[in-house]
């Protein structure tokens, strides 16, 4: 009797409801991965690009300060460029990413202290909307839709308190024509002609008075917040003014101590040749 009931059964088992289940199993699971999952992985692979071009323009940076520091002549560095492009704007091309004007507070428009313009290297990441610069010795990261900017790697300017200098390094970043890269790129580049140096030294009672520095930048383009911070820390006050796209600082020179004050400012000028 219990014979024929299992045969009964077996009668109403079907290989067809089993396949579909199955079948149905693999193909939510294949949604939710698809749903879920592929998404996180693209936003890991943006991640990863955005971490890479930091550190390539780091190196890059690197780069650089052989060329102005220690005489190297010529760099080339080969890098990836994923999520993105790589392209030189140089300081010849309008807007300017920057512009700084140095000068004693008796005559603002004296632009025979110095006056600089920077070029950059700028990484434009296309999925996660983020710009990576190298301009001007630092190296600085700016989300696109949203204000703000952070410095990753410094410039060398510093201001040493006992012997009362300030010295300023600029690098202006240069090309011929506007050059852009994606995927894999060699950035050569070389120092050209001979570093400008000037060295102003303040004697006791000078009848200049505080030396100040107006910082310039492109609106369209702003990194003004990470240079504002870095300006604050090493002038260690705030800036006196901001106006528009300008914002005014005061060096830390010190004019009135028994020795004097000394402003050493050197330029270097570095050609992109290819990317």
């Amino acid at each position: 009797m219990v014979l024929r009931n299992m045969k009964l059964n077996d009668r109403g088992v079907s290989e067809a409801i089993g396949f579909m289940l199955i079948f149905g199993m693999v193909i939510a699971g294949i949604g939710l991965v698809t749903l879920y999952g592929y998404p996180l992985l693209l936003q890991q692979q943006v991640g990863a690009d955005e971490k890479i071009m930091e550190k390539n323009m780091i190196v890059l940076q690197n780069d650089i300060k052989s060329l102005a520091y220690k005489t190297v002549p010529f760099k080339s560095t080969s890098l990836k460029i994923g999520g993105g492009a790589l392209t030189v704007y140089s300081s010849t091309t309008s807007p300017v990413v920057s512009n700084i004007t140095i000068y004693d507070s008796t005559n603002p428009s004296n632009t025979s202290v110095f006056n600089f313009s920077s070029g950059e290297l700028r990484y434009e990441s296309v999925s996660a909307q983020t710009d990576i610069s190298l301009q001007n010795g630092a190296v600085i990261m700016r989300p696109r839709i949203n204000s703000g900017s952070v410095m990753l790697a410094e410039p060398r300017w510093f201001y040493d308190e006992p012997t009362n200098t300030m010295v300023i390094n600029l690098i202006n970043i240069t090309s011929k024509q506007l050059m852009a890269k994606e995927g894999i790129g060699t950035v050569q580049m070389a120092l050209m002609g001979e570093p400008y140096y000037n060295e102003t030294v303040f004697s006791v009672g000078d009848p200049r008075l505080p030396i100040k520095m107006d910082y310039t930048y492109d609106s369209m383009q702003s990194y003004s917040v990470a240079w504002n911070t870095y300006f604050t820390k090493t002038f260690n006050k705030p800036p006196i003014s901001s106006s528009g796209t300008t914002t005014k600082y005061e060096l830390p020179i010190n004019k009135t101590r028994p020795e004097g004050g000394k402003l050493v400012i050197k330029k270097f000028e570095v050609e992109i040749k290819s990317i």
